[in-house]
């Protein structure tokens, strides 16, 4: 499957959404990494479970090691690896033909349990604890949003906010490397605020999407 028909197929399966520039530049970046772990025959599952059990390790990290530091560095990195692995498992169910509810499931799931390690590596870098859950909170609930309009059967959402889940990660990973190399500087504390203000806007645009087509 070339990556065209890949981001066509990824916007059908996520109710005809269009994906901007930075989407779509972090799912070309997925399928090109998923094309030889499809080939290989590897499970989609077995990578869903990798990436859940990255970014929890990025929040053990953080939480053992303190603020800023090698720790921090090595949250960050475990954060983006995860990241990556969150698109890999779709890239790879699409491309080999293989998605399932229960697959879809186990991912919807398991990208809850990684947003709230991004929460506590935040946190453990340094951002107040309420900011942290602020922002943990306003992903889950833009989640919980999108997942109940389409049990409602609202299959076409049709919007990709501004906090999707690849910006959140991103954020945590940027900021937690950050703490560490410039030190004078609270970037903990600016990523969970900067999460926070995107997750407002994002969970006002995936509420105004389902509540036009409910």
């Amino acid at each position: 499957m070339d990556r065209e028909a890949y981001l066509r197929r990824w916007q059908a399966l996520h109710g005809g959404a269009h994906a901007g520039a930075l989407v779509r530049g972090w799912l070309s970046g997925a399928h090109a990494i998923a094309r030889p772990l499809a080939g290989a025959g590897v499970p989609p599952a077995a990578v869903t479970l990798a990436g859940a059990a990255l970014a929890v390790a990025a929040a053990v990290v953080a939480v053992l090691g303190g603020r800023g530091g090698g720790a921090a560095v090595a949250a960050g990195v475990l954060i983006a690896v995860a990241g990556v692995f969150d698109n890999l498992d779709g890239a790879v169910a699409v491309m080999t033909g293989r998605t399932s509810a229960r697959g879809a499931l186990l991912d919807a799931t398991l990208d809850r349990v990684g947003d709230a390690a991004c929460a506590v590596v935040l946190w453990a870098c340094g951002a107040p604890a309420w900011l942290a859950l602020l922002a943990g909170a306003l992903a889950q609930l833009q989640e919980y949003v999108r997942a109940r309009g389409q049990g409602l059967g609202v299959d076409d959402v049709g919007v990709v906010s501004v906090a999707e889940r690849p910006v959140r990660l991103a954020i945590a990973a940027a900021s937690a490397v950050a703490t560490a190399i410039v030190v004078w500087l609270d970037w903990a504390t600016l990523g969970a605020a900067v999460w926070a203000v995107l997750g407002v806007i994002g969970l006002v645009q995936v509420v105004t999407a389902v509540g036009r087509r409910v």
